[in-house]
């Protein structure tokens, strides 16, 4: 792959990519694959790598529709140290400048969906949502700056198997596609530095 002067977002789905695309002008997109299995795709020259995609809340804080920027992308068991994401609190005024209900927290990348306990016990430790991507993907930034947004889809009180999901699933799409051109902003003034 040719390298890439700006940032590069990276959304585990097609579903995800054609979302986020709508708000785009100038960033590519790359569909990374479930479970971030085609990660190889992302270009080792890119200015940033921003995740995004929907996520599995945590937390009651957390509704669905509501969007998390992740300020840290942890991973589960023998992982490495969580990756601390890059201005998150610009990237989440820059979101909610757009209309969007925003928070900023730590994001967990899993093997699998979390239920019940599982969903309590990280919870527990800290973290706010629940994806399956974005710490595989930060693993490969190396010294590039790391930003992730998941789009709340799932949570306490609103499960994934339910009647619901559906127009849960579509809310959310709606709320992805309004994230592109915070996006873009954050960026520009990532790179220029301010």
């Amino acid at each position: 792959m040719r390298p890439m002067v700006g940032p590069v977002v990276c959304a585990a789905l097609g579903l995800e990519a054609r979302a986020v695309r709508r708000g785009l002008t100038r960033t590519p997109v790359v569909v990374v694959g479930y479970r971030a299995r085609h990660a190889g795709r992302l270009p080792s020259v890119c200015a940033a790598l921003i995740t995004v995609g929907f996520g599995g809340a945590l937390d009651e804080r957390l509704r669905p529709g509501d969007v998390l920027v992740a300020d840290e992308i942890r991973g589960t068991g023998p992982e490495p140290a969580p990756v601390p994401c890059s201005a998150p609190r610009l990237l989440a005024e820059e979101l909610i400048r757009d209309g969007l209900s925003v928070q900023v927290g730590p994001l967990v990348t899993t093997d699998r969906i979390v239920r019940g306990r599982e969903r309590a016990a990280l919870a527990a430790q800290g973290a706010r949502v629940a994806d399956m991507e974005s710490a595989l993907v930060a693993a490969r930034a190396g010294d590039r700056p790391v930003a992730a947004v998941r789009v709340v889809v799932d949570g306490p009180g609103h499960p994934l198997l339910h009647p619901g999901m559906i127009g849960r699933g579509l809310a959310a799409r709606r709320v992805l596609a309004r994230t592109g051109p915070a996006l873009e902003r954050w960026s520009a003034l990532l790179v220029s530095g301010r």
